[in-house]
């Protein structure tokens, strides 16, 4: 049991779904098609993403990411976590084994909730559909509320999150990098 643990909410996704075919079986049938047509959406995406993260972590080298997103580097981190987050393309999912990679490289806590944060809301492709689509003063308003409140949930969740709590999540992450928080 102590094995499948691990799996459990996927195998209880599984009984569900075999339930709702044997139940409704037009409606089962719509959820395998669903289900597969997301796990090859998937399939598009992990790779190049597990691609992105291995290339990052050797060419991006541990030092330039202490410097410029380290806990000593103020508002050049945030606004390279917002750049980086806006900037980047893929479903948020994707965000979150970079977020590893800059956790282990030695960026601040806040620096990556921000770049998490940007990464799903201040899109730069979505500014410019919104601009396009919904005008000028609605995209920059979104954008801009969009940015307060990243900032805001990153600061919160910095403070809100304990100092052993944030040496946990970095040990399981690192490897023997000798950061403290």
């Amino acid at each position: 049991m102590k094995k499948l643990k691990p799996y459990l909410l996927f195998i209880i996704v599984m009984v569900i779904d075999v339930l709702i075919l044997l139940k409704s079986p037009d409606l089962g049938v719509q959820v395998y098609k669903n289900t597969g047509m997301n796990f090859a959406q998937m399939l598009g995406v992990i790779p190049p993403i597990f691609l992105l993260i291995g290339l990052m972590d050797v060419w991006v080298p541990r030092e330039k990411v202490i410097k410029y997103m380290g806990e000593k580097s103020g508002i050049t981190g945030v606004l390279l976590g917002i750049l980086l987050g806006a900037a980047a393309a893929g479903p948020l999912y994707a965000a979150f084994p970079i977020a590893a990679i800059m956790i282990k490289k030695g960026a601040k806590f806040t620096n990556i909730l921000v770049f998490i944060g940007a990464w799903s809301t201040m899109k730069i492709p979505m500014f410019l559909f919104e601009m396009a689509s919904l005008g000028y003063v609605f995209a920059v308003t979104r954008w801009i509320l969009s940015l307060t409140g990243t900032l805001f949930i990153a600061w919160l969740i910095d403070r809100l999150v304990s100092k052993s709590e944030k040496q946990q999540i970095f040990a399981k992450h690192s490897e023997n990098t000798g950061i403290e928080y």
